[in-house]
């Protein structure tokens, strides 16, 4: 059976954890009204060793705690048990699993569970100052493969592109790092970095996340569902810029994706109504550009938040086309498992659904922290260029996660 607590501890240092109250830091999407005043109300942990489906598993979860995510086209109601909203975290093997395709190899933090639901009410008692930190040590990363090893990864997956098999793969790699001291405040660092639109922490019993995600997996709101697909980096200067508008390259990966997500979206909408908003607009997240798309439609009558993650996880842009052909790959090539990295992560309240997808994102075990990141390879991908890249993505995040 899934797992119940409404205790949360978070790791302290290599062989130990300790209690922390339920308010510190918050989490990813929360109302911006509510981020400060709210209050743990009931949680539920998942693995596959527990069984079942985990969409239909999260779905009865919230409904059995008031959430109304049987039908998302419904307009919201009151709730007089107080019940604002829930944190909802997916990990990628979770994803792969709703997507019916292999879960890939063993995560690397087997301490994270693959599904994470906290519901969430409100409090009006004030917020105490936050307990004295302890020093704070971050040992030195280890990739669990080589650069020639990445290197070699994306060979394999423009072999598969040449026979036929895919069109595109997002190949990730991982890293980890021995610590000592309180984890909180440096992965709650994170949500600080310039365009962490889903900037935020979650954490539980033995393990913690926090989030620098700019990337919109998916968004209902009024019976409309949105995703913002991110694919195509840069560094962050006028050449960058430059490069990233006139590649060829990064274009056609992009728009792979895209027609990626309006399909994945067709699966949820009203006949007809799939639609590309916006098309290859150029953002920055620190010191990065990257392209991004907003495709959008009204949401079919009757799905309910089950259908949604079916639908849209694990996410297209950190899987590639076609989806589950993708995942196949995926599962033969990379070394470990994504577990926190390129899942999903944010908020499930009445009305409305706001997930980020989990890139740009650490996790923290009672030994380690993790990191993952990498890029979608194409045909014309370039391994020394794609393994630049993945440093590139990490190396915010490493910053900020350092040593005071």
């Amino acid at each position: 059976m899934p797992r119940k607590s409404s205790e949360q501890m978070i790791p302290h240092g290599p062989d130990s954890v300790i209690t922390l109250p339920h308010r510190v830091g918050a989490p990813p999407a929360a109302p911006p009204r509510c981020r400060h005043a709210l209050v743990e109300r009931a949680r539920l942990e998942w693995r596959p060793t527990d069984g079942g489906d985990p969409a239909a598993v999260v779905q009865d979860f919230l409904t059995a705690h008031g959430l109304p995510v049987t039908d998302l086209t419904r307009p919201a109601e009151h709730d007089p048990t107080g019940v604002c909203g829930a944190s909802l975290y997916v990990s990628a093997a979770a994803g792969a699993l709703m997507a019916g395709a292999p879960p890939g190899p063993p995560t690397p933090a087997p301490a994270l569970p693959d599904v994470a639901v906290v519901v969430h009410g409100h409090t009006d008692q004030p917020t105490g100052p936050p307990p004295p930190r302890g020093p704070w040590w971050l040992g030195a990363w280890a990739p669990s493969w080589t650069p020639d090893q990445h290197a070699a990864a994306v060979d394999i997956v423009r072999a598969a592109i040449a026979r036929g098999d895919v069109y595109q793969v997002n190949v990730v790699g991982h890293a980890a790092a021995p610590y000592t001291g309180d984890p909180l405040p440096p992965l709650a660092r994170l949500s600080g970095l310039p365009g962490a639109r889903y900037g935020g922490i979650l954490h539980g019993d033995g393990w913690a996340l926090g989030c620098a995600s700019p990337e919109t997996l998916v968004e209902v709101t009024a019976g409309r569902v949105l995703t913002r697909p991110i694919k195509g980096t840069r560094p962050a200067t006028a050449q960058g810029r430059r490069e990233l508008l006139e590649s060829a390259k990064e274009r056609a990966e992009h728009v792979m994706i895209v027609d990626l997500e309006r399909n994945d979206l067709a699966r949820l909408a009203r006949t007809g109504s799939v639609q590309v908003d916006e098309l290859f607009a150029v953002r920055r997240w620190c010191d990065l550009w990257q392209a991004e798309s907003t495709v959008s439609a009204a949401l079919a009558d009757g799905l309910g938040l089950a259908d949604l993650l079916r639908a849209v996880c694990p996410g297209g842009s950190v899987t590639g086309a076609p989806k589950l052909a993708a995942l196949t790959q995926i599962a033969a090539c990379e070394p470990v498992g994504r577990g926190a990295g390129m899942g999903a992560l944010g908020w499930v309240g009445p009305g409305h659904v706001d997930l980020g997808l989990t890139i740009r994102t650490a996790a923290a075990d009672p030994h380690r922290l993790h990191l993952w990141a990498g890029g979608g390879i194409t045909w014309d991908s370039d391994p020394e260029a794609e393994v630049a890249e993945a440093v590139a993505k990490a190396a915010p995040l490493r910053a900020a996660l350092a040593n005071p």
